[in-house]
């Protein structure tokens, strides 16, 4: 397609706090937003200039959608395949296409694709019953995690095995579910690298960063990272195949295991915008959010260029609550998200601290 004009529309299926975000940066940029979400009153469909509220299957609902956007992109990765299929019939552009959404739903084929590219990862093995976890672990031996091998995210559908007494609770835990076995990585910090590839294959990338969870969540983000340099680039260059490979148009993010040695496990990757470059909205001139609605339009890519330091700090449930702090804090730059109720690991917002370029 040719790069849409300010004034048209784009399309998003998801109403979280990532769709609200780039329904902001495309109206900065003079496009109209519409919404897709089985939600009601979401957070993307209060700052959208349309919201259709239908489950993702029903065709015809996807249907009056597809006709009435320029492009359709998402923004959470579990977005049925199916969904993107029936808008694609339906005649809609969609980016990233459904190929990269199947790829990144389920762990075994994420990491048979990083595989296939020469990309390191942990050892894994596919579990559908108790007898192949056991199989599993006399393979891939203990520490190791399972995990479903699709949806599950901020911990969820995820347990540790540390030793054989824990199997039947981790299998348990599964529900039934198809599932990975994961070797643990002993690493020395996670890191991820946000990058994002144009229609026209140009690639761009942001500084590598390094995150620190808790209880499976985000919880801090740092840019750079405290190994940004020759690492930053290797990180740099596995997000471009991974991109090239799937004809990718978007923002990506890829989460790395770093280990002592200085090597690379790729963890995941999210075909999204992501939490670990919300500090982008302040720290660098086109923001992520900006960048992916750049990119699915078809125009060209924005600076990349880090402006200064930064750190991110999720606001989790009742962290929001302090919200008067944050705003009369002269060194924090707030994030509300416009969720209605605070809950136990429900991200509310985030805020970020900028410092002098080191």
């Amino acid at each position: 397609m040719n790069a849409l004009a300010p004034g048209a529309v784009i399309g998003i299926l998801g109403g979280g706090q990532l769709g609200r975000m780039l329904a902001t940066a495309a109206a900065r940029l003079g496009f109209d937003v519409h919404i897709f979400t089985d939600e009601t009153d979401s957070p993307a469909a209060r700052v959208a200039a349309r919201t259709i509220v239908a489950d993702y299957d029903d065709a015809a609902a996807l249907a009056a959608f597809a006709r009435g956007v320029g492009v359709v992109t998402s923004e959470f990765e579990n977005v049925p395949a199916a969904t993107a299929e029936a808008l694609i019939g339906a005649g809609a552009i969609v980016r990233p296409n459904p190929r990269v959404l199947a790829a990144a739903q389920d762990r075994i084929d994420e990491k048979t694709l990083f595989q296939s590219l020469g990309i390191d990862t942990a050892p894994f093995a596919p579990v559908e019953t108790r007898a192949g976890l056991d199989r599993a672990l006399d393979a891939i031996g203990m520490p190791a995690i399972l995990k479903t091998r699709r949806l599950g995210y901020d911990g969820k559908g995820q347990a540790r095995i540390m030793t054989p007494a824990e199997a039947d609770g981790g299998f348990a835990a599964m529900a039934g579910q198809p599932a990975i076995l994961e070797g643990f990585c002993a690493f020395e910090r996670e890191v991820s690298m946000v990058a994002a590839r144009g229609a026209d294959g140009a690639f761009a990338c942001y500084d590598l960063v390094e995150n620190v969870h808790e209880g499976g969540i985000l919880r801090r983000t740092t840019a750079p990272a405290r190994c940004a340099g020759e690492i930053g680039a290797r990180a740099a260059d596995i997000a471009r195949r991974v991109a090239d490979a799937l004809d990718y148009v978007g923002v990506i993010a890829i989460e790395f295991f770093l280990m002592a040695d200085g090597s690379l496990i790729a963890n995941e990757m999210a075909p999204r915008v992501h939490n670990s470059g919300h500090w982008t909205l302040d720290a660098c001139a086109c923001d992520q959010f900006e960048q992916h609605i750049r990119a699915v339009a078809g125009w060209a890519l924005g600076p990349t260029d880090r402006l200064c330091d930064a750190e991110m700090t999720n606001l989790i449930g009742d962290d929001a609550l302090a919200w008067e702090r944050y705003a009369a804090d002269p060194s924090a730059r707030l994030h509300l998200y416009g969720k209605r109720e605070a809950r136990p690991g429900r991200k509310m917002g985030h805020v970020t601290r900028l410092f002098p370029r080191g």
